[in-house]
């Protein structure tokens, strides 16, 4: 079978887990099964001989024949009979438990772990039971005592599990008696047709259970005749038919799908990468493969996946109201998360206006920004100036504002005009300068344009700090403050699009802190939902907003909305989102890890190929050229980039290029060790690619 692991739980102490625990071992076993056992915490030992012993963790080894060492079977051991939390004084190193629990999952065909108490016994201050089964990603097993009342204990258990994401295997229930009992007798079929779970069977009470004897005949014969072992296999095998249910998805995607800013020819002919489910850094796929997530799912994860208080803030949410229009109504999630964002953003911007994507929350900004000079009466402020090598979205407004020719070339009859002026893209400066001796003039395009067009110009719209989509170009320091001050000068708006660049990305809440520049309007997406569910704003300055207040007769209302614009769920996780930030202080730790990525990137100068290394926060993009002298660039047919891509995808590492530019922008609490990886796999990926 393939190697895994079961979560051995009850839904209470001393309900029998360590005796179905050892029944399972001695199954396996006797099919020939190399089992691990472990019991990661154990409390009420007795001491003896200067030593603390676990009868539970004897019995376990004993059942299991394991030859591992006790100190990675139990590695914490108390003799109060208290919960961990309490026996420990919050001094469990969860890593610790983990690390020893992935050796012990290497060394054997099967590891069963076994927990303490139920689901909701505290390990640490905020950390139970349930979160260690969800850190481990493995199924449970839940053991039930018999008895009267246990219907209520073992349906709260098996909903603690459902609300925590737990995959549940099944219920084996302890002290079976189906002779004098009547509860006894009923109480399995009820409770598994009530939860929906797999009744797996059960263990009557065993009197001739030793340790020293090693007298497990009782308890083997018993679960050999009542524990239905093959159908726990089955539920544990279901991974092993992954390969034909991976091939079947295929199939349909292949059939039904078109996926964006994909070349459909080249994904018909290779195997996709089906994604099934994540936790924490890590997306692992149908296939049950897992892959450390580089770009935070295109740049939407900021807290990794699964995030307990997220998933608990939707699941909170759902029970209230899934969706109700934002249209002439308001909704509780929506009002409090305005408010969080205008505490957050830059002095100054006082209003919300929610949309779903980043696309759409530019798209209002456009078209607020053209609306407030029509407004104002000044009828020939009619045009936006935008960058080269900007990139807005996807939507007809948005692309107008564009400046990849890639992206956006084929569809110029459908857009309006627009001025687009030089980006600061030191590595390409189109003057070929160096900063900081330039002086910025890379800033010339822009002051010329406005010095000939400003009363033509509604808009000047930017990407602040950073283009992403252009190729991670960072901005010299200094560039984002003199754009403020043109636009000032000349009479325009500054639009920040932050929706890439907003959320920690940069080291700071937004990308426009770090000039200390407040913008007439900021578009925000991506990681405001922390990549559960789709949810942009726009906000802007309180003039802006009361240029479209008057009399219904006037029709000054701002035409623009989406079914389902401000949608309850999404703002219930961004609220909880924002709430991380502060409580975690995500910003402050965030520091660490950004100077640990600079540090690693420093080895990757000495790559002949790597022309250059732009780094902005946890945002990277390494450019590949295939002369470092010339910055001659790689040919379009050498997709030099995407090779590089798909060759850390084979050391378990999800990337996604910008052309030649390699793009690293991990969410903001993953760990030093996961940052080490990446770094370590993409320089081997580029070596290797490149020669």
């Amino acid at each position: 079978m393939r190697r895994k692991a079961l979560f051995i739980t009850g839904t209470d102490t001393g309900v029998g887990k360590t005796v179905v625990s050892c029944a399972l071992a001695l199954l396996f076993r006797e099919r020939g099964i190399d089992v691990g056992v472990m019991k990661p915490i154990a409390t009420g030992v007795v001491k003896s001989k200067n030593r603390l012993i676990s009868f539970d963790t004897e019995f376990l080894i004993k059942a299991s024949q394991t030859k591992d060492e006790k100190g990675l079977i139990t590695l914490y051991r108390s003799q109060l009979p208290l919960s961990a939390y309490d026996a420990f004084k919050n001094k469990i190193s969860i890593s610790r438990i983990i690390k020893s629990f992935k050796e012990l999952e290497n060394r054997h065909d099967l590891l069963l772990v076994e927990g303490i108490g139920g689901l909701f016994v505290p390990i640490r201050r905020d950390y139970f039971v349930a979160d260690l089964v969800r850190d481990l990603a493995i199924p449970i097993v839940v053991v039930s005592r018999n008895s009267l009342g246990t219907i209520n204990h073992t349906l709260l258990t098996l909903k603690q599990a459902e609300y925590f994401g737990i995959e549940i295997l099944g219920v084996i229930f302890n002290n079976l008696d189906t002779k004098k009992d009547l509860s006894k007798k009923t109480n399995p079929e009820t409770i598994c047709k009530l939860a929906n779970v797999d009744n797996l069977g059960s263990i009557a009470f065993i009197k001739n259970l030793s340790v020293e004897r090693q007298e497990f005949g009782d308890l083997l014969r018993q679960a050999n005749k009542y524990i239905r072992l093959e159908l726990i296999i089955k539920k544990l095998n279901k991974e092993d038919s992954s390969v034909l249910e991976a091939k079947a998805l295929e199939n349909l995607d292949k059939r039904y799908i078109w996926h964006p800013f994909t070349q459909m020819k080249d994904w018909l002919s290779q195997q996709p990468l089906i994604i099934k489910q994540a936790r924490g850094s890590y997306l692992q796929d149908v296939k049950g493969r897992w892959f450390l997530d580089g770009v935070s799912s295109l740049w939407v994860n900021i807290h990794g996946h699964r995030k307990k208080e997220l998933d608990l803030a939707l699941k909170e949410q759902v029970d209230k109201v899934a969706h109700s229009t934002f249209l002439g109504l308001s909704h509780v999630p929506a009002i409090k998360l305005a408010k969080q964002l205008i505490d957050i953003a830059p002095k100054g911007l006082t209003k919300v206006f929610f949309s779903d994507d980043g696309s759409t929350s530019v798209e209002i900004a456009l078209k607020m920004a053209f609306a407030y000079w029509q407004y104002r009466n000044y009828q020939e402020k009619t045009k936006f100036i935008y960058l080269n090598y900007s990139y807005h979205g996807d939507t007809i407004g948005s692309v107008s504002v564009g400046g990849i020719d890639l992206f956006h070339k084929i569809f110029r009859p459908l857009l309006f005009s627009s001025f687009k002026v030089e980006a600061p893209y030191c590595y390409r400066c189109p003057k070929e300068k160096v900063y900081p001796a330039c002086r910025l003039q890379c800033l010339d395009s822009l002051k010329d344009t406005l010095e000939r067009y400003h009363k033509q110009v509604c808009a000047l719209i930017v990407e602040p700090i950073v283009q992403c989509a252009g190729g991670i170009i960072v901005w010299p320091q200094g560039i984002l403050r003199q754009m403020r001050q043109l636009c000032d000068r000349y009479g325009i708006l500054l639009i920040a699009d932050e929706v890439a660049v907003g959320f920690g990305r940069t080291g700071k809440m937004f990308a426009c802190e770090h000039e200390d520049v407040t913008p007439d309007i900021i578009c925000l997406s991506k990681g405001l939902s922390a990549g559960y569910l789709p949810l942009a704003a726009t906000l802007t300055k309180e003039d802006i907003y009361r240029q479209f207040l008057g009399n219904y007769s006037e029709k000054k209302t701002f035409f623009h909305g989406h079914s389902y614009t401000a949608n309850p769920l999404a703002c219930a996780v961004a609220r909880e989102s924002l709430e991380i930030f502060r409580k975690e202080d995500v910003l402050k730790r965030v520091k660490q890890k950004i100077e640990f990525l600079e540090n690693q990137l420093k080895r990757f100068k000495e790559l002949s190929c790597v022309g250059d290394i732009r780094q902005k926060g946890l945002i990277v993009g390494i450019e590949l050229v295939k002369d470092k002298t010339t910055k001659q660039e790689f040919s379009w047919e050498d997709k030099i980039g995407i090779r590089v891509c798909e060759y850390v995808r084979t050391k378990g590492l999800i990337l996604r290029p910008l052309g030649n530019v390699i793009v690293l922008m991990p969410p903001l609490s993953i760990e030093l060790r996961d940052l080490k990886k990446i770094t370590d796999i993409t320089y081997d990926a580029i070596e290797h690619v490149t020669g």
